[in-house]
């Protein structure tokens, strides 16, 4: 299947502002666009880019005073396939563990682990270890949070996530995260696109989705605990510790953002 993608971010910049932002999908899945994901601003100014620590393609810009429009629009292709589920994936021991998935065991900004020590192994100490134990995390988060976008806070920790029990996409996220992470499981952060594809109307507005991946079985597996179910069409940008490290845009000075959209719509299929 061929989806189109692709967001427009509204700043206002009082002064110019280095910006670096995070926008493009990943390198794991470049080779899928039938279209480039090129980072479009608008007034035009020489843009950079590298790879950060993560493997994370960002871009660096100075945005000049006033306003400025960063947008794309892009094809790419899909397997149409739901995220895969390995019910037999096991937990790596930690002395067996690969140097690189080391840490994200660690504590970070808003995955607070080590807060969260005592309550994951007593609400989850009993579970089968393995993918079984990581569903039972994403089962518990699901039904612990409730989803609104009137409770997004962007200072939120994991910790304060559970003990208030709201939040956006990124909280689901962080909180599971977390468990895993006390649990002795390597966990990462992700944020990309996520579609309606095989999803019932009414699809809500547009927005950039985040989830997490664990390490089981030797490889890294998709959970995503704010919709809990294998979901279609899913395009990752960025992989981090938390949403700090895969921020859309960091910006160094004040600015507003005026306007925000983001779209990922299923194409129908030419013959």
């Amino acid at each position: 299947m061929r989806s189109r993608l692709g967001y427009e971010l509204q700043y206002e910049f009082p002064q110019p502002t280095p910006v670096i932002a995070t926008l493009n999908v990943h390198s794991s899945r470049v080779s899928d666009l039938a279209s480039p994901d090129h980072v479009i601003l608008n007034p035009s100014v020489p843009i950079s880019g590298y790879r950060d620590g993560f493997g994370n393609w960002c871009s660096r810009f100075l945005a000049p005073a006033g306003p400025m429009t960063i947008s794309t629009d892009a094809v790419i292709w899909d397997s149409g396939r739901p995220d895969p589920v390995v019910r037999n994936a096991f937990q790596v021991p930690v002395e067996r563990l690969p140097e690189e998935t080391l840490v994200f065991l660690l504590a970070s900004r808003f995955c607070d682990s080590d807060r969260l020590l005592d309550l994951a192994w007593k609400i989850f100490g009993t579970t089968e270890p393995g993918w079984t134990r990581v569903q039972a995390v994403c089962d518990f988060v699901h039904r612990h949070v409730v989803f609104g976008y009137a409770f997004a806070r962007v200072t939120r920790t994991a910790s304060e996530a559970y003990q208030e029990r709201q939040g956006v996409c990124r909280d689901f996220a962080h909180l599971a995260v977390a468990f895993c992470r006390a649990l002795n499981i390597p966990a990462r952060y992700c944020t990309g696109y996520l579609g309606d594809s095989g999803m019932p109307p009414p699809h809500p507005p547009g927005d950039f989705a985040a989830w997490f991946e664990a390490y089981l079985g030797d490889q890294w597996h998709t959970f995503d605990p704010r919709n809990n179910v294998p979901r279609i069409g899913r395009v990752l940008m960025a992989r981090g510790r938390d949403a700090a490290d895969v921020a859309m845009t960091t910006t160094f000075g004040p600015n507003t953002l005026r306007n925000f959209r983001v779209w990922m719509d299923e194409l129908a299929e030419t013959t």
